[in-house]
């Protein structure tokens, strides 16, 4: 039910992206369009009724929500500011945790028509082919992928990693979406991920997604992220390592 929750939210994400987005602000360089409300209500009427004994965590309606129990943590529209811009990168992403282990997420961009899922145990699909992290080992040779987030302290603090990385990988990208910042990680794109100021909606379906790619996801100070971390650091094993010898 998943899946077709987010490819229904996607047709959704489609109808509107070449018209004129309906906006209002939440917080500073913090946008929500109709699309994610119309998205939130459609992944919610999908879900509700197959699983009403779980609670609901998402973004625009339920986000005070605990994590207890059974929990769906959505995210109708990630990357809100490239989808009112018009950059095509964005996705809904939803995720299936108990207390604090995810058991299902998936992540679906409908512009590429591409399919992120993982189960517990089961490995990452992109739509029908498994796929893994990138196995590179130097920072060197690395694309690294970041976001800034809403807050300008964490935001300034994470520039400033970004300037001196940047003599010391292959390049540097700005994505705009963490849940597909995360995604990318998991099927080898991007190498390594950062994101210092993250809400559980962003990034509960990316953590098991690069997980079950067989990369590592943690907070910054090497512990394994959880969808409450608001700081993440994801990649393989070997280039996380090297990265936070880098920080040290």
């Amino acid at each position: 039910m998943a899946v077709q929750a987010a490819e229904e939210a996607g047709k959704i994400l489609l109808a509107y992206f070449h018209s004129a987005k309906d906006t209002k602000h939440k917080g500073k360089g913090n946008l929500v369009t109709k699309a994610d409300i119309l998205c939130e209500k459609r992944i919610l009427e999908t879900l509700e009724p197959e699983y009403p004994d779980h609670n609901i965590l998402s973004e625009e309606s339920n986000s005070s929500t605990p994590v207890a129990g059974y929990t769906w943590i959505i995210d109708p529209l990630d990357g809100t500011n490239n989808y009112v811009f018009g950059i095509p990168f964005f996705c809904t992403s939803i995720a299936l945790v108990k207390d604090e282990d995810i058991l299902l997420g998936v992540t679906y961009d409908p512009l590429r028509e591409e399919l992120f899922r993982a189960e517990k145990g089961q490995g990452l699909y992109l739509n029908d082919s498994a796929v893994q992290v990138s196995r590179e080992g130097s920072l060197g040779a690395s694309l690294v992928g970041l976001d800034l987030g809403y807050s300008d302290e964490q935001g300034k603090e994470l520039l400033g990693i970004a300037g001196r990385l940047r003599g010391q990988v292959h390049c540097l990208r700005i994505i705009g979406s963490a849940a597909l910042g995360l995604a990318y990680v998991a099927c080898g794109r991007i190498t390594l991920y950062l994101h210092r100021c993250v809400y559980p909606w962003d990034i509960a379906s990316g953590l098991l997604l690069v997980r079950e790619a067989g990369g590592k996801v943690t907070d910054w100070q090497g512990k394994p992220a959880t969808s409450q971390d608001e700081q993440i650091i994801a990649s393989n094993n070997r280039l996380h390592q090297e990265f936070m010898r880098y920080l040290g």
